[in-house]
């Protein structure tokens, strides 16, 4: 899998490259020292994840992370930091993990270890037809087909599932689902997924927000300033 390891820091960089090169199964594609370098690296080399410093001159890892994160399917994010106070944040885009520095071997394999299906790679790998999503109810496994879910929104340390038949909790992340299954689903907002075959209308509230209304549901979804446009566009491309 491709890493591009952003940081402001050369001799962090330098050590992350040396702890990624006895990991098999992991190359280091780049380096960029900014947010605004990894950006272009990120649209030119298409890394499956990203080792990430948070506090850089010229633009955070954060804002970089929630961008990135927008993206129909975004690498795996891997914070890199020396700063535990940002964890909070840092959680708020989703992270496949939150490391402090200074890194140890142990410490980088065991979160690259855990990206399982988070990562470009995988998705690129998944047959099309992988289209059933499993929850637990009790002690049985269930699936529903994902042409009956609504939408998906992050419920405290669960994502809550609403399908034509009712709602399930998922360990899954939203970041998770939208990779599985990017041509289906729409991040309206950093804790909401739609199902866009599921789409009616897009209404402007008289507050300045907007919201997206669903067939067969009366609750409106909250769509992001950040999101409005690509909502806007994934919409109009489904429509027509």
């Amino acid at each position: 899998m491709k890493v591009l390891i952003v940081d402001d820091e050369p001799l962090a960089r330098a050590r992350l490259q040396r702890l990624l090169g006895p990991i098999a199964g992991f190359s280091c594609v780049g380096e960029a020292h900014n947010s605004q370098q990894a950006m272009k690296m990120c649209q030119q080399l298409q890394p499956d994840v990203l080792l990430l410093d948070i506090a850089m001159p010229g633009g955070d890892g954060l804002q970089l992370a929630a961008t990135l994160t927008s993206q129909p399917v975004p690498p795996a994010i891997i914070f890199v930091t020396a700063h535990p106070q940002h964890a909070l944040d840092a959680y708020q885009v989703c992270p496949a993990d939150y490391i402090l520095k200074p890194v140890s071997a142990e410490r980088l394999a065991a979160a690259l270890a855990r990206l399982g299906n988070r990562t470009r790679a995988h998705i690129e790998r998944q047959a099309v037809t992988d289209e059933a999503i499993s929850y637990q109810l009790g002690s049985t496994t269930r699936q529903v087909a994902l042409s009956k879910v609504q939408y998906f929104i992050a419920d405290s340390k669960y994502v809550r599932m609403v399908f034509e038949d009712g709602e399930a909790l998922l360990e899954l992340t939203l970041n998770q689902l939208q990779q599985r299954f990017p041509e289906q689903l729409v991040r309206v907002h950093r804790s909401t997924l739609i199902n866009k075959h599921y789409f009616s209308a897009l209404r402007a509230a008289a507050d300045g927000k907007h919201y997206v209304e669903l067939t067969n549901q009366e609750i409106r979804l909250e769509v992001s300033r950040r999101a409005l446009s690509q909502v806007k566009q994934a919409l109009k491309l489904h429509r027509n």
